[in-house]
C-alpha cells in the first residue's frame, strides 16, 4: 500500500520536505497532502504519484470539510504517513482516516495520535528533521548535498520565465542576479535592496521576485537603479520563480521562501537573518552559501518566524547590515 506525507506548513516548508519524499519513493509509492499553495510547487515532481489539495482555510475549513477529506485519505488506504505539521488537526484528520501507521514528532501538539513518535533536534536542520521522519531517530545529519531539496518547473514554467524576461528586454542568457526582498514576516524585510542594487547595477543586471504583496519594495528597488532592474513580482508563479532563481547567477534573499527556492534549484545564495538565525534549521542549502547576521546583538534571536515590530524598537539587527557588506558578499559569488 501507498505511503502518504502531510505537509501543510509555510511553503519554504514544503520545499525543504522534499528529501524525505525523495527517500520514501525509494522503496515506496507515495502521494503527498499539502495546501494549494504548496501544491503547486510540488508539480512535476518524478517521486511523488499524486498531490492531494487540502484548502484547510478555504473549500475544505469547518467539521464538513474536515470529514470529506478523511474520507478522501480513507478510500485510498494509506500504509503510512508521514506528519511533517504536527497540528493537533492533522493529526486528529490522518486517525480519522484510519491510516494504520502515524509517524510524527514527539514534540507535536498532535502526537497523541500517532503511533511512532520521532525524536525532534534542535540542533539540525529542518530538512534533517523532516528525513528523520523516514529514517527513524538518525542522530547525525546527512550531508548538505544530501538533504538538498529539489523542485521540478516545466515547460509551462520555462516559457512564463522566457516571456517575462523577453518583456523587459533581458536578453536569452543574459546574466542576471536575484533580489527577494519580500517575507511575510516584516522585521525579515532587510531594508537596504534598492542601496544594494545601486551598488551591483553597473557589474550586472538584476531582476527582483516575490509576490504582488512586494511590488511596492520592487518599485523602490527599480527606482534605484533605472534601466538594470526587472521586476517580476506577482508575474509568476511560485515554481516559475524556482525556474527564474535557477537561472539566476546569485540571490539575495530574507530568510523567507524565495532562499529555499534557490536551494532546490542550485543558486548561489546571500541570505539575511535579522531578527532568526540559521540555526532555527532554516539556513541555505545550496552548495554555494553566504550567510549575514547581525552576531554581536544580545536580543537576537528574538522570535522563531520574526514579529511584526521589534520588539525592543531598534531593529538593529537589520538595519546594522549595511549594502556593502552583501554586495562584496554577492561578488564573492558571481564568477569573474
Amino acid at each position: 500500500m501507498p505511503s502518504l506525507v502531510l505537509q501543510t506548513s509555510f511553503l519554504g516548508d514544503t520545499v525543504l520536505t522534499t528529501p524525505l519524499i525523495a527517500h520514501l519513493a525509494t522503496t515506496d509509492v507515495v502521494d503527498v497532502l499539502a495546501i494549494p499553495a504548496s501544491a503547486a510547487l510540488l508539480e512535476n515532481h518524478p517521486r511523488i504519484r499524486e498531490v492531494l489539495v487540502y484548502d484547510k482555510r478555504g473549500a475544505d475549513s469547518g467539521a464538513s470539510g474536515f470529514m470529506r477529506v478523511a474520507r478522501m485519505l480513507r478510500t485510498r488506504k494509506y500504509s503510512s504517513v508521514y506528519l511533517c505539521q504536527g497540528s493537533v488537526r492533522s493529526g486528529a484528520l490522518v486517525w480519522a482516516a484510519r491510516i494504520p501507521e502515524r509517524v510524527g514528532f514527539s514534540t507535536s501538539a498532535g502526537r497523541s495520535f500517532y503511533t511512532v513518535r520521532v525524536p525532534y533536534f534542535d540542533n539540525m536542520h529542518h530538512a534533517a528533521r523532516l528525513l528523520s521522519l523516514g529514517m527513524r531517530n538518525a542522530e547525525s545529519e546527512p550531508s548538505r548535498e544530501a538533504l538538498r531539496p529539489r523542485l521540478y518547473p516545466g515547460d509551462k514554467e520555462r516559457a512564463a520565465v522566457d516571456a517575462a524576461l523577453a518583456r523587459a528586454r533581458v536578453a536569452t542568457g543574459e546574466p542576471f542576479v536575484a533580489l527577494a526582498p519580500g517575507s511575510v514576516w516584516a522585521t525579515k524585510r532587510w531594508p537596504y535592496y534598492p542601496e544594494l542594487a545601486k551598488s551591483l547595477a553597473p557589474r550586472t543586471r538584476l531582476v527582483v521576485v516575490g509576490s504582488s504583496a512586494d511590488t511596492p519594495l520592487a518599485h523602490a528597488i527599480v527606482d534605484a537603479a533605472p534601466g538594470r532592474v526587472v521586476d517580476v513580482t506577482g508575474q509568476i508563479s511560485l515554481l516559475a520563480s524556482a525556474e527564474l532563481i535557477g537561472r539566476a547567477k546569485a540571490i539575495v534573499t530574507n530568510d523567507s521562501a524565495p532562499l529555499h527556492l534557490a536551494s532546490a534549484m542550485g543558486t548561489p545564495t546571500v541570505a539575511v537573518f535579522g531578527p532568526t538565525v540559521p540555526e532555527f534549521g532554516f539556513g541555505p542549502l545550496a552548495q554555494q552559501a553566504e550567510i549575514v547576521g547581525h552576531t554581536s546583538l544580545a536580543c537576537r534571536p528574538c522570535d522563531r518566524h520574526g514579529p511584526q515590530r521589534c520588539p525592543l524598537g531598534h531593529w538593529r539587527c537589520m538595519r546594522e547590515i549595511t549594502p556593502q557588506a552583501v554586495a562584496d558578499l554577492v561578488r564573492r559569488l558571481l564568477p569573474p
